[in-house]
């Protein structure tokens, strides 16, 4: 069993940067592959990117390609997310999540196991 906490989320202007980080404990880190979701108000959860256990390769959603990049430390036990040129669609809380089962990046909530609280990222127009 892993726990997950995220960080890095708040306020910004569009056109600006955040570094969202989750940390894990509990669990060798390397052995999940991990994701970043993120839910809008009145909307579902939806997949942003995905990164193997490796950090090898990653798969992202084609709205968010160019701009935001995933990376994990598995020394660190932690998955970033970089987000530039941040639209005010971006908008929303940001989950980070682990699968422990499985080989492939997966896309839908239900294959992740393990979630974070939660942060909050606003962008303003």
């Amino acid at each position: 069993q892993v726990q997950l906490v995220e960080s890095g989320g708040g306020l910004v202007q569009a056109g600006g940067s955040l570094r969202l980080s989750c940390a894990a404990s509990g669990d060798t880190f390397s052995r999940y592959i991990l994701g970043w979701f993120r839910q809008a108000p009145g909307k579902e959860r939806e997949f942003v990117v995905g990164i193997s256990r490796t950090g090898g390769n990653n798969y992202y959603v084609d709205s968010v390609k160019g701009r935001f990049s995933i990376s994990r430390d598995n020394a660190k036990n932690t998955v970033y997310l970089q987000m530039n040129d941040l639209k005010p669609e971006d908008t929303a809380v940001y989950y980070c999540a682990a699968r422990g089962i499985g080989i492939r990046i997966a896309t839908r909530t239900d294959d992740y196991d393990y979630w974070g609280q939660g942060t909050q990222v606003t962008v303003s127009s």
